[in-house]
């Protein structure tokens, strides 16, 4: 079941137990071992969400994301070079104002994402909203501040993390995690709105087949689909 927005208004300290902070350092050692294949070709990727943040949990998903336009055959053979298996590709616009992106599985819980279009600015703080980690940064065992999907800010400590909740102070997060109130107060939205009326469909989700590639899809969708073409021409 999914999380649900807090309104909490208290702060509350979160001890990890040896089981946890086990966990947390085998997810981010996984991270690790992608994210390295990624850096030995010059990609730069990022980790994002409780990985980053520290309050895993036995349903945290390894989410890494390349936050620059690449060519998808450099992604996939840096992959293929190491026998990282590919289960799944797919190409993904959560609505027609947001980019599209590619989507690879390497197996259940395990992605990197990318975009085939521009970002606009709420989107690429979208993961620094709910905070994300860099190469380096995994590897020096830092972990960053950012939102959880209750709502939640965790603030990471020494024994665990301090968890408060966001509503009503937007201006205050945005500040702490560096980044505009409009993308606080998207968020907050969205998933508040979620909370009442359930997960809505993505405008696009196709997933490709072995002889295509993300670019190849991509034009088969544009040049039939007026919302994407409109979307490949603005931010």
């Amino acid at each position: 079941m999914a999380k649900k927005p807090l309104l909490r208004a208290e702060r509350l300290e979160v001890k990890y137990d040896e089981k946890r902070w086990e966990l947390l350092s085998q997810l981010r050692a996984e991270a690790i071992e992608i994210m390295t294949t990624l850096d030995k070709l010059g990609i730069f990727s990022i980790v994002h969400g409780s990985i980053a943040r520290g309050d895993v949990s036995e349903k945290s998903d390894i989410d890494i994301f390349i936050p620059d336009i690449i060519s998808s055959f450099l992604v996939e053979s840096a992959l293929e070079r190491v026998g990282i298996p590919i289960s799944r590709r797919v190409l993904i616009q959560a609505t027609p104002t947001y980019s599209i992106k590619a989507y690879i599985e390497i197996e259940e819980g395990r992605s990197i994402s990318f975009p085939l279009s521009k970002l606009r600015k709420t989107e690429r703080e979208f993961y620094k909203f709910g905070g994300e980690a860099t190469l380096e940064m995994l590897k020096q065992n830092i972990r960053s501040m950012g939102v959880d999907k209750r709502l939640m800010l965790i603030e990471p400590t020494s024994e665990g993390h301090i968890e408060s909740s966001i509503i009503g102070r937007e201006n205050e997060v945005a500040k702490l995690l560096g980044i505009s109130v409009e993308t606080v107060l998207d968020r907050v939205r969205i998933l508040r709105r979620r909370d009442k009326i359930g997960r809505t469909g993505l405008f696009i989700e196709r997933e490709l087949s072995s002889e295509e590639t993300f670019e190849s899809a991509l034009k088969e969708l544009s040049e039939r689909n007026p919302a994407v073409r409109r979307r490949l021409r603005t931010v």
